[in-house]
């Protein structure tokens, strides 16, 4: 049987919806450990023995979050030792691909990205090209290192609980690693929606909005979605790039994505096209986005988008 290493990094008051995915995965490899980077509240421990976690792995140094990933890869690279694992799971975020790639040539382990499903033997399955295509693959190596996309699974706690032991693993000095520094924070104001790459319904919008992402804001709130934008609306300004979407932004798997004003290029369409059901508003009909949409609508968005926000609120009492 595999001994699955989960990497959780910095967990807060609850564990995200993403790493309980990793969790639910885990179980059905193999024997489950984590190794958690940053502070581990009661509903976050609570949660991990609730999914089955056999182990805790936690670094003796209580800074990693101070400097670049270099650290967490160390760290993970000595929580994969002395757990014994042969499987490791991450996030499919940026940070997380990193850290995938630095632990890979740490231990020499084979590392697949996009991961959208896992088999029980280990082999993955993932999206390539633009999400045009999914291939399955498996790591040759003692230790592969896998990153899951968000909402590729239903989250599933075990049917026991366990009462996982902490371990204290050595994170060994790398100088080259700590030679950048983090030096200042700031939190980012709380919008009130979820997170846009864990969000089961995300509303995204493109040039077409021409700066205005109020039609966008009132369906998404109707529909407790995510905002999200093209490439092309955050270079204009007109939302935060940290909403991008694309072969250069964040990937999303979302189970309802709502296209509005995009124009459907192969580069956002890598950020998106693994969404279960996608619906595009646009008004031009030869737009590449209505190739992969699941229900297209050929019209302004802006008289669009106001008509289901009140249906939905309609039908929502």
């Amino acid at each position: 049987m595999a001994k699955v290493l989960v990497f959780i990094d910095n967990p807060g008051k609850a564990l995200k919806k993403s790493s309980l995915e990793l969790l639910t995965i885990a179980r059905s490899l193999g024997e489950s450990v984590a190794a958690v980077n940053g502070e581990l509240h009661d509903d976050a421990a609570s949660a991990l023995a609730a999914y089955g976690i056999g182990a805790l792995y936690v670094p003796s140094a209580a800074d990693l979050d101070d400097y670049l990933v270099g650290p967490k890869a160390s760290f993970l690279a000595a929580a994969v030792g002395a757990a014994g694992a042969d499987v490791v799971l991450a996030e499919n975020s940026a940070e997380g691909k990193e850290i995938a790639a630095r632990l890979s040539i740490k231990l020499g382990a084979g590392v697949i990205t996009d991961v959208v499903a896992v088999d029980p033997d280990g082999t993955a399955h993932k999206s390539v090209l633009a999400g045009s295509y999914t291939t399955t693959a498996k790591a040759t190596t003692p230790v592969s290192v896998l990153t899951v996309k968000p909402n590729s699974v239903t989250p599933e706690p075990a049917v026991t609980a366990t009462a996982p032991e902490s371990t204290t693993v050595q994170v060994p000095a790398d100088a080259t690693a700590a030679a950048a520094r983090v030096t200042a924070r700031s939190e980012k104001p709380a919008s009130g929606r979820p997170d846009l790459t864990e969000a089961r319904i995300v509303v995204a919008g493109g040039r077409g909005v021409d700066g205005d992402f109020g039609p966008l804001e009132d369906l998404a709130d109707a529909l407790g979605a995510a905002i999200g934008a093209s490439r092309a609306a955050t270079d204009a300004g007109w939302i935060g790039h940290d909403a991008q979407i694309g072969q250069t932004g964040k990937t999303v798997s979302p189970q309802l994505y709502i296209s509005a004003g995009i124009s459907g290029a192969i580069q956002q369409k890598a950020g998106m096209q693994t969404a279960k059901v996608i619906v595009a508003v646009n008004k031009d009909a030869e737009s590449p986005v209505f190739e992969i949409a699941d229900f297209g609508v050929v019209g302004d968005l802006f008289q669009v988008l106001p008509q289901a926000t009140a249906e939905i609120k309609k039908r929502k009492g």
